[in-house]
């Protein structure tokens, strides 16, 4: 976007955003055009009537293609991979028998949660939820129960630990904007995620269950094997292999974490080499390379085989990515076409108490653009000042940084790229999304923000 500034105001680029969203949801849910094509058309429209430079529209949307791509393509694919191998394997039915038993039919939905929290604390959302969804799926099957049942308090864990809690990015990212003490942060963000999760995602994902009752869906993994396996691997087995990537990725965080402190020398290249082992899509591929010895080889699986069990889990994954990735293209184009400065220069003079104005700043932003990275970035830039200036105390600015961060979880909808990586792993359509994944990302929003405020009246 060089040599360029937007020269329309406020008002009509909210009106041609809430015009492209409305525009959006006619095609997909009223004439069924294939959300893939849809954001497409609309993202290039999007870039017109904006008044982007012709010559800069489809550089634009390329950049918002690419930039999704590349974090969800191979975690997605990876994961994939990983979920069938652990499926066709009966893994997950072994797990998902172990658990009914451990924790009982009633309380499945609840222990799924619960597992997804402990694994969301260093694993990004998009990758932890592709990872468990094999489990997820096989316990929806085992019980025979809805799928949101299971999938959505497990989808809320991860979305609670990934906006809320260090060392994830956004917290991160508002705890140096704010000046905020990074283990306060950490200490009472692991506190509230659990009311936060089990109103929002547990109690919510009840409700949502009984409202839309679709079963498990065979889309993802490739179709479920109904044969009767002889040799299913064992629990421990199962659970060390969904384990390596979290280890692996902990240990990352752990490294990023010591060099900042100056316990090592990040200059290293031991240091770098740890790290790289320790990023996300590396950790999933040596899991998935594990899974497919422990899984395949060793009981039988070999050469073209084994190649066509992790071949059957891509095709329908396909589909997942392109649209997610399409998602991303139109929230680039929105925020390239400055609605997000223009919407936070407008809403930095309401004169509201500044752990308000953080949030309504953080909804607004995150509402008109999709990315709740860029809506919470923007907002704790634009904020940071009037916090500095304020006399608040420690365990207030945590509370800023939280109100910020629930901000910027606020109804993900169809510009946000989440909105159709959730939707299309669990079978959704459109419609259903809006009803079930965009509610549940408004109560935790919500249900943030009064933990938020709460704290920052008490202290």
């Amino acid at each position: 976007m060089d040599h360029w500034h937007q020269s329309l105001s406020t008002g009509p680029l909210l009106g041609i955003a809430a015009g492209a969203i409305a525009l959006l949801l006619i095609l997909i849910i009223r004439f069924k055009v294939h959300a893939f094509l849809a954001l497409t058309v609309v993202s290039l429209a999007t870039g017109f009537a904006t008044l982007i430079p012709p010559k800069q529209i489809l550089p634009t949307m390329l950049n918002g293609f690419g930039d999704t791509l590349a974090s969800v393509a191979l975690l997605v694919g990876f994961g994939a991979m990983l979920g069938r191998l652990v499926e066709h394997s009966g893994g997950a039915k072994v797990l998902a028998d172990r658990m009914v038993e451990v924790f009982g039919e009633k309380r499945a939905p609840f222990a799924l949660g619960l597992a997804s929290l402990f694994m969301a604390f260093p694993i990004f959302f998009d990758a932890g939820l592709v990872v468990m969804l094999p489990i997820i799926f096989a316990v929806a099957r085992r019980l025979d129960g809805p799928l949101l049942l299971y999938g959505l308090p497990a989808a809320g864990a991860f979305s609670v630990m990934h906006v809320f809690v260090p060392p994830h990015p956004g917290p991160v990212t508002a705890i140096a904007a704010y000046g905020a003490n990074p283990g306060l942060v950490l200490a009472t963000g692991i506190v509230v995620a659990f009311p936060m999760w089990y109103i929002s995602g547990y109690l919510w994902g009840k409700i949502a269950g009984r409202r839309y009752p679709f079963a498990v869906a065979e889309h993802l993994f490739g179709a479920t094997d109904h044969d009767t396996i002889d040799n299913p691997p064992r629990v421990s087995t199962v659970i060390g292999l969904l384990l390596i990537p979290l280890v692996l990725i902990f240990a990352n965080t752990g490294l990023h974490f010591a060099a900042t402190l100056g316990w090592v020398d990040d200059q290293a290249e031991w240091f770098h080499v740890l790290r790289l082992i320790g990023q996300t899509p590396v950790a999933l591929l040596i899991s998935v390379l594990v899974a497919s010895y422990v899984l395949g080889w060793r009981r039988g699986e070999h050469g073209s085989a084994l190649e066509k069990i992790l071949d059957s889990a891509l095709p329908a994954i396909c589909s997942v990515v392109l649209i997610t990735g399409a998602g991303g293209m139109f929230g680039g184009v929105l925020q390239a076409s400055g609605i997000g400065d223009a919407l936070a220069g407008s809403l930095n003079n309401l004169g509201l108490p500044v752990i308000v104005a953080t949030y309504v700043v953080a909804v607004m932003i995150r509402l008109a653009q999709g990315s709740a990275t860029v809506a919470l970035v923007t907002a704790a830039g634009l904020m940071a000042p009037a916090v500095a200036q304020g006399d608040y105390s420690a365990m207030q600015v945590v509370a800023i940084v939280f109100a910020t961060a629930a901000g910027s979880v606020f109804a993900s909808h169809v510009n946000d790229s989440g909105f159709w990586l959730v939707g299309r792993l669990m079978g959704m359509d459109v419609a259903t999304t809006l009803k079930t994944w965009t509610v549940q990302q408004a109560l935790e929003s919500i249900v943030a923000f009064v933990i938020a405020y709460a704290i920052f009246a008490i202290f």
